[in-house]
């Protein structure tokens, strides 16, 4: 397998954590999203990626994108230790809670629109981070009162073993802390967040440990 990947992508963090989790090895192909005026757009990584975008997994000589549907292929294809729940009402809730943060928070957030809010409107970076903070916050209150009010939670968005769920959550919270966002008011989301930051399949994907952070 072969992973296309940059280090600071919430999304290609998610697909790390997933590999991690399942005990599986990845090349990693590294796409920098900011030098030479973005790799992503070069026609070599656009044949793989017409979207762009990291990450990219290749398996078997086919290529994958959308880091759910990554992560949803490894599960089918490696099913232990599994990603989601057994029963269907379980994995509803983890899909939904993943979904939340990948669909609903990271989507305005990405890069290529804080450029356009840059480039289009005249935003400047006050504004973006206020951009940003606002997106995050309104979806962070969601998801803790999706956590801290269901009898589900547990060490985990889910129990005690990581899903889907917490495979999103962590990188937004990345997100949230790099853009200085106050957290204190989110105690579910910070506990399950340092929890899984316990875990060295979370730990070893981190955006520092990545050998293109430098």
């Amino acid at each position: 397998m072969e992973l296309y990947t940059y280090f600071r992508s919430s999304a290609a963090y998610r697909v790390r954590i997933a590999l991690n989790l399942k005990g599986l090895k990845a090349d990693y192909r590294y796409v920098h999203l900011v030098k030479d005026g973005g790799q992503q757009h070069t026609p070599e990584y656009k044949a793989i990626n017409p979207q762009g975008l990291v990450p990219a997994l290749v398996d078997h000589g086919q290529v994958l994108t959308q880091s759910l549907a990554i992560i949803e292929y490894l599960e089918e294809t490696h099913p232990q230790p599994p990603l989601l729940p057994r029963d269907a009402l379980g994995r509803a809730r983890v899909r939904a809670l993943a979904q939340v943060i990948a669909c609903d928070i990271h989507p305005v957030n990405n890069q290529r629109v804080i450029q356009y809010l840059e480039k289009e409107f005249g935003a400047d970076e006050a504004a973006r981070k206020r951009w940003i903070q606002k997106w995050v916050k309104d979806g962070f209150s969601a998801v803790e009162k999706l956590l801290a009010g269901h009898s589900a939670t547990g060490k985990c968005c889910h129990g005690g073993q990581p899903t889907l769920a917490d495979i999103c959550l962590v990188p937004q919270v990345f997100n949230a802390r790099r853009f200085e966002i106050d957290l204190a008011p989110f105690p579910a989301i910070r506990r399950i967040h340092d929890y899984c930051l316990t875990l060295k399949a979370f730990t070893d994907a981190a955006p520092e440990k990545q050998a293109d952070a430098s």
